[in-house]
């Protein structure tokens, strides 16, 4: 428990460390600060964070963003209207030669008009902001980017209100020499690039990327539309964006930060918005942090679930190298590659996810915790995979053809283009006692063509719920764990083949049952379990044959005789085949036991 700790502790530091939106993360900081169980069922309290927070904070929450860069409208401003071969300005700090337009000064410029090969460069040595309003503008170039801020203190685009704004270039830029390599985005600038207002902007990257800063970019909010051969809007150092719409697809990544030089930055926080992604890429690609504290996703990457990709290309919907933390808020994804991924750490603490993926629904190197959220994964090769899973509540349900939950080390190697590339299934790596599952609560539920869940180290539950359906294959388990399984609270219900069948470790305080079948039952014939009452333990409608049952539950106590039935019907609704509520109409019983020990093994 001391490496969760430790954990933990660094995954808050890396993420304060790196942001600059400190009032921003005040909710991330309130739902991400939960209590995790140890194997003794000691508690982790969020006040171990508190100090090393609040220093993070201080030190590090810095970007290039300022109140006084969104100016109005209808702020004076020196006027460039753009006409072919006829542009008029009025304004020193302004030269035009032919149709590319220079800026030399800082200021504020209002542009309108239309240019069918031409180009507005920003080249200014001021200390101080330029602001550009685009007021309808039309910019094509068949030679380089329509848009340049080749040297400035910062850019301000603002979209005028009402206004649709178009730029567009060229499959091929021509530069001057061998030794010159950008411009090389339709909308580019070298130094800092903030973007806002509620107009609309459409770009139509036909040589490489669509919007780049190679500093860092902010979108406040705006209509957004991209079509791109490459990467769809790219800051380097980071990119920030705060509301709007965004309508992006990108030949490559669709929202892309890269800096790998600098580990506080090549981050992206999004802090609300509504996204429609589709990449050949990664949706949204992090070199180090993907933060989302809010907003609606709708996200294709490499072709969707039904592509195969190569294991050179990475085609995964959500990517933070370092560490991903999403607080919500709904995010439909059909991927490829993984759905979400990082190579470090992943945190969800809240969301509805519809996840549709080639290789993992969820998977971190590292550790993986799941504080809140909807979580439905419909198709997967693993649903949820890392060395260190913690589940603290949520509703998740995987469909998974291989595992389930899977607790394995090693970067990620399964499915379809698992990246950066690693042994067979799950990393290929074998037991370890640092790999662990936490369950403290929430519910589980799981249909598997391989191991349910599997673990190659140690499980602890102390809440919550797991059902697990699957596998029906002897070569697997719907219970795989290699060391411990401590059942220390919540509910188990695992149906599957009896080849591998386990239950709970007898180390556990709460009590465990596995029974196996000497023949098969059908899908959906219901398994069920009074007490000497008569009163329902459980009623369960596994989806898949099955000839083995591992069940634990605070319902089972010692000294008290129960007894099995199979088939029957039951009044109740049931979630994902458990029933919590109705009646149950007997069918056959099978058999009956009393708890005497921690593990009761019977076989009928």
């Amino acid at each position: 428990m001391h490496n969760l700790k430790i954990f933990f502790l660094l995954i808050f530091i890396a993420l304060f460390a790196i942001t600059g939106c400190e009032e921003s993360w005040d909710n991330l900081l309130s739902d991400q600060e939960q209590t995790e169980n140890d194997d003794d069922s000691g508690t982790v309290n969020s006040e171990d964070f508190t100090e090393s927070l609040e220093t993070a904070l201080d030190a590090n929450c810095t970007n290039h963003e300022d109140l006084t860069d969104y100016i109005d409208s209808n702020t004076e401003a020196i006027n460039i209207v753009l006409s072919q071969d006829n542009t008029s300005v009025n304004n020193s700090g302004v030269t035009v030669n032919a149709n590319t337009i220079t800026i030399t000064n800082a200021g504020v410029y209002k542009i309108s008009g239309t240019l069918s090969d031409g180009q507005v460069v920003i080249d200014t040595e001021d200390q101080e902001t330029v602001w550009l309003l685009l007021n309808g503008v039309d910019i094509s170039n068949s030679t380089t980017a329509p848009l340049y801020v080749e040297n400035a203190e910062k850019t301000v685009i603002l979209m005028v209100d009402g206004t649709e704004n178009k730029f567009s270039d060229p499959s091929n830029y021509v530069y001057p020499d061998t030794e010159t390599d950008e411009p090389n985005a339709t909308i580019f600038s070298k130094d800092d690039l903030t973007i806002f207002g509620n107009g609309s902007l459409i770009v139509d990257a036909n040589y490489n990327d669509a919007i780049t800063s190679k500093d860092g970019l902010i979108l406040k909010n705006g209509n957004i539309t991209i079509t791109s051969v490459d990467d769809g809007i790219r800051g380097k150092d980071y990119l920030i964006i705060q509301d709007g719409s965004y309508n992006i697809d990108a030949g490559g990544d669709g929202l892309k930060s890269d800096n790998d030089s600098d580990s506080t930055k090549g981050y992206i926080y999004i802090e609300s918005g509504n996204f429609d992604i589709s990449a050949d890429g990664d949706a949204i690609s992090a070199e180090t942090d993907v933060l989302i504290a809010d907003g609606d996703f709708n996200i294709t990457s490499g072709g969707g679930s039904s592509h195969s990709v190569s294991s050179s290309v990475s085609a995964k919907g959500i990517k933070g190298v370092v560490n991903v933390i999403i607080n919500g808020e709904s995010f439909v994804i059909s991927s490829a590659d993984d759905a979400i991924h990082s190579n470090g750490n992943i945190a969800v603490n809240g969301g509805q996810f519809s996840i549709s993926s080639g290789d993992d629904g969820i998977h971190a190197d590292q550790a993986l915790t799941i504080n809140d959220g909807e979580i439905d994964v419909s198709k997967s090769y693993e649903g949820i995979e890392s060395t260190v899973i913690t589940i603290n509540g949520g509703n998740i349900y995987l469909v998974a053809s291989d595992d389930g939950l899977n607790v394995a080390g090693g970067s990620d190697g399964s499915g379809n283009g698992g990246w950066p590339g690693g042994g067979g299934p799950g990393g290929g790596s074998g037991s370890n006692s640092n790999y662990y599952l936490y369950m403290n609560g929430g519910f589980v539920g799981i249909v598997a063509t391989g191991d349910g869940v599997d673990v190659n180290g140690n499980i602890t539950m102390t809440g919550g719920k797991i059902i697990v359906h699957g596998p029906t294959s002897s070569a697997n388990g719907a219970l795989d764990y290699d060391l411990s399984y401590k059942m220390n609270g919540g509910l188990l219900a695992a149906a599957g083949s009896s080849g591998m069948a386990q239950a709970p470790g007898t180390n556990s305080s709460q009590y465990s049952l596995l029974i196996n079948f000497r023949s098969t039952n059908n899908a959906g014939t219901i398994f069920h379990i009074q007490n000497s009452s008569g009163a329902n333990v459980l009623t369960f409608e596994p989806q898949k044959r099955y000839n083995s049952v591992a069940f634990s539950s605070s319902l089972l106590t010692k000294g008290e005789t129960f007894t099995v039935y199979t088939g029957g019907s039951s009044s109740g609704t049931p979630n994902l085949g458990y029933y919590e509520d109705g009646s149950y109409t007997a069918g056959t019983k099978v058999t009956s036991f009393t708890v005497s020990s921690t593990v009761t093994k019977i076989t009928i």
